[in-house]
């Protein structure tokens, strides 16, 4: 099995504080599936750098907010 990636992030966390936000609708906001919302949520996926910009400003938050990196 693959290795996750070292990035972190606070998705759901900022979907549900966001009015309940669906992973679909999130998905149709920043114009991927619902599948790959949920991939990075689960932390198998990293997003592409416009991706995540894309869910940072969705939310009104720094990239930084949203992402971080966990040192091995």
């Amino acid at each position: 099995m693959a290795k996750p990636p070292p990035i972190t992030n606070r998705v759901r966390e900022l979907r549900e504080r966001h009015g309940t936000m669906s992973q679909q609708a999130l998905g149709e906001a920043i114009g991927v599936t619902r599948q790959t919302i949920i991939a990075i949520e689960q932390g198998r996926y990293s997003p592409s750098l416009e991706s995540a910009f894309r869910i940072s400003r969705v939310f009104g938050v720094g990239l930084e907010d949203v992402f971080g990196w966990k040192e091995d």
